[in-house]
Formats: C-alpha cells, structure tokens, sequence
C-alpha cells in the first residue's frame, strides 16, 4: 500500500505553498525524543576544547597503539592528527564488529541493474576483504603502493577499497563512469602498481565494455604490472596472461587469513583526484586516523544513526541507510564506504540510475529494504520533481525518517518538495555541506536539535570552525555575501595534493594565511548564525558590476511552479561584460503562453531587473554526469559556440545535440 495517495501536481504545488510560508522547521517531537543528540551542549564541547572533542570521538575507534598527541600544528597547513598512533581502516570497519558478534549483521543490501540481489553480512565482507588483500600482495601490491580501482557500483568496489586498506596500499578510485582517458591519467600520475576493473558494466539496459577499453591504454602505464577484472556481466574480454588475472580465480587462489597491518595514523588511506581550476585534476590525499574519525563521527551524529554496534539506550531497531551516491565520488568513500562500515551499519547499494529500468525504482529500493534514512543530492531531487510526484505515491515510503541533501546548494522549492512528497512532513532534512577537501561534513544540522530553514546548511558540526569574510582582507563579515573558510584544523581534512604539495598550498593556504582554508565558495550569514552556501566562487556572473551567484538565479527560475529544472551560466556580452543564460526545463504539462517572459519576470521579482535571463534556452534535458551533476562548462561551451569536449561522461551524451539545435534555433530567431 502507497505511504498517501496520488495527489494532482496542482494540490502539491498548494501545498507547496503553504511550506513555502514556514520559515523554521524544528525537529518532529517523536524524532526529537528519541534522537541520538537532545542537547545542545555538544557544540559548547566542539567550541570550548575542540582537540578534546575530537580526541573523545578518535578513541570511539579501535587502535594498535594508543596516540597520546591530538595535534601537531607546527607546520600548517600540513597537520598531522593522532600521528603518534597506529591503527588500521580495515580492521575498524569490519574485524572489531565481527569479533563483537556482528558477524551477521548485514552490511550491504546489493541491487543490480537487471534485478539481481547479493545480501553481505559482516563477516561474508571480512572473509572476502582478506582474500582479495592476500591476493595483492600475490600479485607484488606492498604498503603504500598505489592501487586503482575502476569499477560500478557492484560490492567488489567496496571489497577492492577495504582490502588496499587492509594491506596499506592506497586506494586512487576512478569513478565508473568516466571515459579511460581518466583514467590513464590518474594511474600514470600516480604510477599505479595494480588497477581493479570489470568484464562490463551496465548502463540501462546497454552493456560498455570495460576491459576492451582499458585496454586502450595500458601501453602508455608503464608502471601498471597487473589488472584484476572482476566478471560482473559475463561477457567476453580480452585477457593477457601474466598481467591480467580474474578476480574470482584470484580469490579462489588466495589464503583465507590475512591480519589487518597495524599502520600509523597519518598513513595515506587514498588518493581521490577532483575538478582543478585549470584542465588538471587534483590528486586529494587522505589520511587514515583523521579521516576515519572525521567520516565516522559525522555519518552517527548527523544521520542520527542507529546500528547494532550502537552502545545507547534507545532501544529502537537499526536503521537501513542508503546514500544514493557512486563511490567514485567522495561522497560514496565516505558514506557509502568508511562511514557506514566504521559504525556497523545496514546500507544499500545500488548499481543503477534513478530512471532505470523506471522513474520510480528508488521508492521500489525504499519499500523493498525498508530503508529508514535516504542521503541524495539535490540534481536529483529536482529530477525527481520533473517527472512527477506521482512516481513515489506508488510506493510505501513509511519506513523514511530522516533525509538528506548533499553536493551542492539545494534551493528552497526542491527542500519543500523532499520535504513533502518523500518524507510525508515526519522526516527531518540534513543539508550537508562539504568536499572532497574537508572529507566529512563540515556544516549540517543536528537533525534532533537544529530549527531548520529551507535552502540552509545550518551551523557548523561541532568541533569545526567557519566563518563569511570578505575577500580582500579575511575579515569576518558581520553580514552580507562574503568567502567561506575553515579557520581551524580538523581531523577529516585533505593532508596534501599528491605529489604537489606546493600546488597544494597556493591553492587552499594563500590567500589568508597558512592556517586559514578557503574553500572556494561564497556564503552569507544570517541574523541567527546560519550558514547559506551560495556557490562557487567562479560560479559568480558580473552583470554591469552586480555579482551574482548563479545559484541564486537558478533558486528563483525553479520557483515558477512549471519549471523542473534550470541552470544558469555567464556568457561574454560586450555591453553589460556579461549575461545570464538560462538553460530551463519545463513540465511536461506546461500550458502558459509566454514561459520565457513568465521566467525573466520572476527573476526580475525574486532578485531584480539586472538579473534577468539575456536568453533563456529550452531543454529537455541538461548534461549530466551518471551521479547527476550538471556540467555547466559543456553549457558555457555550447553557448558561446565552442568546440565541445570530451561528453563520454555523461548519463545521456545525446542531450548535446538536442541542445545545439536550441541554441541555433535561438540564434535564428535573434538574428531575424
């Protein structure tokens, strides 16, 4: 039975608007009551004595040898945590709870694409984690040598990151869905000992030959000796004796026990490359120590998460969590991963779209697992609210209790709506922010104490320090927009660029101060402290002097109850230095007349007359990638009549050729 009845997209958007008047949401008492945080002393704690705070939270975890030093700030930004201590990720995530008498406890409720089902327990996890890890090292892998891993969203992703772990080689994922040219410059620049890839991966309902494409570009990875392929679809794949081997005849192979190597806190766990401001990726470098400590404390405390190796006395049955993200990004390392195993939780993992094999098989996964804690980002929930709210009344989404929001700013109207249609008005919302950079959440509600106001990131956690300064001198700004930092270390933050640590240190530790990190977003602050997370700092069009983020025009185009979608960039204009192109997505019902004069009205409303669109562009569909970012560079690229470039990466390449007959059509029509 469905959790309400259909509704009509009319009674939504009324209701809608009643929300939209609410401007504080405080926790629902029955959650409240039973929350894992009731007071508000915990950030006295974080804002009195912070390295206590986090000392607190590092022992939570289980250590080879005891650290007696919290921090060693001697040579910022380059901070070590817990560095006198040694410890292993692999072991915290799967030994200690099985050794406890977890060893039952599901970790991961697997759903492939065409409907095939692999439930893990703990202790399956661990006996497959140490014979992948023996495996490795049969294979030559020694501590601290640099393992890649390309794979989907099957458990081996999960099996390959925990058994580097294990062994301590560092683990440098490459998402899934990028095009080999990636990944042949993230494993040459890191001179990769070992990759982890698969026979073929699905892509609704089409299978992409993985390996044939690997292939591709091994001549050119010297230092590449070995590849493991896992056999995920069946299919046949070129393979070289000596240098290519099955995973599951490698596993077959491998002895069963292997001890969790005791390594100290500071060793590298792994390398994550991100978007640079020039066209070369930034090799992120994590921790181990820190990292765990950051990414488990953060996944308990904001998640409000009940496991089985919970210690408290609520008494109340685990959770079934599931972030709805890919581990190629850090979002899936660290709460798909590292968090969830760290705290002994139930996840799910899905190995497919949101739309795939049906726009409602993310509430078919919720009913099915009975998932009480849903944690996506906002392209999604805005995709979600396109196709119609008629796609989850089909199911029983009872089950929800909290959610959350993660990986950009999510605008009030999709807030209301995930508010309303998924969590039926009983669930509170976390909008996290944070990066690749920061490891763990930095700035979040606490879902059992915080008043939350949609479109808000809250306050800080406790034990992190933020503020909005201005950007020429970094002072704290009383109001208005101004760049938010990180003014105090913390134990999740990124340790250095790999192999580029000057780079590293230009990049986050120049402007301020070498103990001040910039993060390179714009932010205000409002009357009561909370945070407002406007966008990137390059995310900003210059109108006639008037800096606006692109986000807060999107915010107010996806007001219009009959828009599902918009991006916005800044294109050259020799008159005002630039303007606003707006690429809009309608509903599918949209009857109006005039929906470009409706769109530049509102904006005109909700912002002023100079932020409205110089040209608003219809679209279908915008580029995305597979975990359902949108790549506003390609919009630049097509909007100033640039070649494009690589579109491999996207969920649906074919967007791009629907979008240039826009833009010439729009050029046309400006032209007569």
């Amino acid at each position: 039975m469905a959790a309400h009845e259909p509704a009509a997209e009319e009674q939504i958007e009324r209701e809608l608007e009643r929300l939209e008047a609410i401007e504080r949401f405080a926790p629902p008492p029955d959650f409240q009551a039973h929350a894992l945080i009731r007071e508000r002393s915990i950030y006295e704690q974080g804002a009195r004595d912070p390295l206590s705070f986090w000392a607190d939270q590092a022992r939570r975890l289980s250590w080879s040898e005891p650290f007696e030093a919290v921090l060693d700030d001697s040579d910022p930004p380059f901070y070590r945590w817990f560095h006198d201590g040694k410890m292993n990720v692999s072991y915290n995530c799967l030994d200690r709870h099985v050794l406890a008498g977890r060893g039952d406890v599901v970790a991961y409720h697997w759903r492939g694409e065409e409907g095939q089902e692999r439930t893990l327990t703990y202790a399956e996890l661990l006996a497959e984690v140490k014979r992948f890890a023996n495996a490795l090292r049969d294979l030559g892998v020694r501590e601290g040598d640099v393992v890649g891993i390309y794979l989907p969203m099957v458990p081996e992703v999960v099996v390959a990151m925990l058994a580097c772990a294990r062994i301590g080689a560092v683990h440098n994922v490459v998402f899934g869905g990028f095009a080999v040219e990636a990944v042949r410059e993230r494993m040459a620049v890191s001179e990769a000992k070992a990759l982890v890839t698969v026979d073929g991966s699905a892509r609704r309902g089409a299978i992409a030959p993985v390996k044939a494409a690997v292939d591709q570009i091994l001549p050119e990875l010297p230092a590449l000796e070995h590849v493991v392929v896992v056999r995920s679809k069946g299919g046949d794949c070129p393979m070289q004796a000596g240098r290519d081997h099955f995973y599951d005849e490698l596993i077959e192979r491998a002895d069963a026990e292997c001890e969790a190597v005791a390594l100290d806190a500071e060793h590298p766990l792994f390398i994550l490359y991100t978007s640079g401001s020039t066209a070369k990726p930034k090799g992120i470098v994590h921790s181990s120590a820190g990292y765990l400590t950051g990414v488990a404390t953060t996944h308990r405390i904001v998640f409000d998460l009940r496991s089985a190796a919970d210690e408290d006395d609520r008494g109340l049955p685990p959770d079934v969590y599931w972030c709805a993200a890919d581990v190629g990004w850090v979002t899936g390392h660290s709460y798909i991963v590292y968090g969830p195993l760290a705290n002994g939780a139930t996840s799910v993992l899905w190995e497919g779209a949101p739309d795939y094999p049906h726009r409602g098989i993310w509430w078919e996964l919720i009913e099915r697992y009975r998932v009480s804690i849903l944690y996506t980002a906002p392209t999604a929930i805005r995709a979600c609210i396109k196709w119609g709210a008629q796609w989850p009344a089909r199911y029983d989404l009872s089950s929800l209790r909290l959610l959350g929001s993660v990986g950009e700013p999510i605008n009030p109207k999709a807030w209301l709506w995930y508010h309303k249609v998924i969590g039926g008005e009983r669930c509170p919302i976390v909008d996290t922010w944070w990066q690749t950079e920061t490891g763990a959440i930095m700035i979040t509600p606490l879902p059992g104490i915080t008043e939350t106001k949609p479109g808000s990131a809250t306050l800080p956690f406790p034990g992190i320090s933020a503020e909005v300064v201005d950007e020429h001198e970094g002072k704290p700004l009383a109001g208005g927009q101004g760049l938010l930092v990180i003014d105090r270390p913390w134990p999740s933050m990124a340790r250095t660029l790999y192999r580029e640590g000057e780079r590293f240190v230009e990049t986050y530790f120049s402007r301020f101060g070498k103990r001040t990190y910039v993060v390179g977003d714009a932010a205000r602050r409002d009357a009561d402290g909370y945070f407002w997370v406007i966008g990137r700092i390059d995310d900003v069009v210059n109108v006639s002097g008037h800096r606006l983020s692109t986000a807060e025009v999107e915010s107010a185009i996806v007001s219009h109850p009959d828009v599902a979608e918009a991006a916005v960039i800044g294109q050259h204009d020799e008159q005002t230095g630039q303007a606003i192109v707006a690429f809009v997505t309608l509903r599918a019902d949209y009857q109006g007349a005039d929906p470009e004069q409706e769109v530049r009205d509102l904006v005109g409303e909700r912002i002023g007359k100079f932020a409205r669109p110089k040209r608003v562009i219809w679209a279908e569909d915008l580029p995305k990638t597979r975990s359902g970012k949108i790549m506003r560079r390609l919009l630049r690229d097509i909007a100033e009549g640039r070649a494009l470039g690589d579109v491999t990466t996207l969920r649906d390449p074919e967007v791009m050729q629907a979008l240039a007959e826009h833009v010439a059509q729009a050029r046309a029509a400006e032209a007569d």
